[in-house]
């Protein structure tokens, strides 16, 4: 693409438009992968604005169980011991069960998880990237990108931002990937996600997944009164128009636990959730966290992606910043990527396998007469990469 051509994600370009902010980072996208890309830039010496259309603390449908490598990013951060206490758990395992009451669990490897409010994550790593020196602009999105001789140019409703390089981090439907061109078609089914908050104490400190037709229930305590209970489907069994009520219903267990439970937050829906980039870098633009490739919640490793993915990017753009050209960035491309593709074999493994009733209860009753097998398993998946 040559130089000045817009890539527009709205009709926005900034021809008679005067430039009003220069930064040397620019990030679309407010979320965690946006946030720790912001603070490892910042905190290195890096100018840096973030651009969200939300105001923080931003909420989002999101199973806000955070796995060990992911408590690891956080702790380098600076975040983990800043999350309000009042809006957080530890974890200590998985555990699955099945309606007839079998359940098959393993502890997870150290450090260990943690159940986190979206909110409150986002209100810690935000308070973060404002010390580090960033620039947090609020109800400010970027309608168009454009390719300048030395970086790129994002236009906002109120101005233009020139950066050195701009990070994607806008999420499933990231504009920044469409404007790009870099959409690629998924490959799997159709799957939605809802989110619901119970007020209750959590009965354990495990992740649980009920397992039932077409239909997962993810409970992660989320607080010392809070559940967090995040529903996955496939769209083609129950369709689109779902509501938390008639989820629930679909697992009794899970219903008896929360009957009489106040409702803790507004129903939040997602999906489809599988997307895919045909790239992840060029020589001024990088995609990072979920618009960078996603395909399924079900191992609960979105979060901790999303941050391996963060650290790996602000240091490559550190070093890019500094002169490195090109490579630092393909150095994180080859440290995504391997991120990726166990995230990828894990996830696709579990979906083929819980979408297949009878292939599920099978290895489900495997697991449960041999549970050393589970738990190499689950040290396999989530532990250190």
């Amino acid at each position: 693409m040559s130089a000045g051509r817009a890539v527009s994600a709205g009709r926005a370009v900034s021809a008679g438009r005067a430039v009003s902010a220069r930064c040397d980072v620019a990030v679309v996208g407010g979320g965690p992968a946006g946030l720790a890309v912001a603070i490892g830039c910042a905190a290195r010496g890096h100018a840096v604005i973030v651009l969200d259309q939300a105001a923080w603390p931003i909420d989002k449908a999101c199973g806000e169980g955070v796995m060990p490598e992911g408590c690891r990013a956080l702790a380098d951060l600076g975040v983990l011991s800043a999350i309000d206490p009042a809006e957080r758990a530890p974890i200590e395992g998985i555990r699955y069960l099945r309606a007839d009451g079998l359940r098959v669990e393993a502890p997870l490897p150290p450090p260990g998880g943690l159940g986190v409010r979206r909110t409150a994550l986002s209100a810690a790593l935000a308070a973060r990237a404002r010390g580090a020196g960033a620039e947090l602009c609020a109800e400010e999105p970027a309608l168009g990108v454009e390719r300048t001789e030395g970086g790129a140019r994002l236009v906002t409703r109120r101005r233009v931002v020139e950066a050195r390089y701009v990070v994607g981090a806008d999420g499933l439907g990231s504009r920044v990937r469409r404007a790009l061109g870099w959409d690629a078609p998924p490959s799997g089914a159709r799957r939605l996600g809802l989110r619901q908050h119970f007020r209750c104490a959590p009965w354990t400190s495990f992740v649980e997944v009920h397992l039932g037709d077409g239909v997962e229930a993810y409970v992660t305590p989320a607080g010392p009164r809070r559940v967090g209970v995040a529903f996955l489907w496939d769209r083609e069994r129950l369709g689109g128009g779902v509501s938390a009520g008639r989820l629930v219903r679909c697992f009794p267990a899970l219903a008896d636990r929360v009957a009489g439970a106040q409702a803790d937050s507004t129903p939040r829906g997602s999906g489809p959730l599988e997307r895919a980039s045909a790239r992840l870098h060029d020589d001024r633009f990088a995609l990072v966290g979920d618009a960078a490739g996603y395909i399924d919640a079900i191992t609960g490793e979105g979060l901790s992606l999303s941050l391996v993915g963060a650290a790996a990017l602000s240091t490559a753009l550190d070093a890019a910043l500094r002169g490195g050209g090109a490579a630092p960035l393909a150095a994180y491309e080859r440290v995504f990527r391997r991120a990726y593709r166990r995230y990828a074999v894990a996830t696709r493994a579990v979906l083929f396998v819980a979408r297949r009733p009878r292939l599920r209860d099978g290895v489900l009753s495997a697991l449960a007469l041999a549970p050393g097998l589970f738990r190499c398993a689950v040290g396999a998946v989530l532990g250190p990469r």
